[in-house]
């Protein structure tokens, strides 16, 4: 998702860094509380909840994969939609590289 632009006369502005990691965090611990949901309940079923109890060994699980799962997300959201500009060149030169048009050549003909 490209950045919105900023106005000179304090109009509307893209969300910032932190908004951003907020955002990943939640959509990475939501993510991962369902897969915890999913794979605690399966190894529940099939080795036993233990000496803890099935809600309370299903809430370890949960809790772990949504923890590590929304890190990591809320990481890769603030680098992934980075602003492109002059700070970082060789990503700027990508950009740039990506937004020129094809060029197309013709087949030759055989003899």
């Amino acid at each position: 998702m490209p950045p919105m632009p900023t106005s000179q006369h304090g109009g509307m502005r893209g969300p910032s860094a932190f908004d951003k990691w907020k955002m990943g965090a939640m959509l990475g611990g939501s993510v991962g509380l369902i897969m915890g949901f999913i794979f605690g309940g399966f190894n529940i079923m099939r080795y036993g909840a233990g000496t803890q109890g099935p809600l309370r060994m299903l809430g370890t699980y949960m809790l772990g994969s949504g923890a590590t799962f929304g890190f990591f997300m809320s990481i890769g959201s603030v680098i992934r939609t980075e602003a492109p500009s002059g700070k970082n060149p060789i990503a700027y030169e990508a950009l740039m590289r990506m937004r020129r048009p094809t060029i197309e050549f013709e087949r030759r003909k055989e003899p």
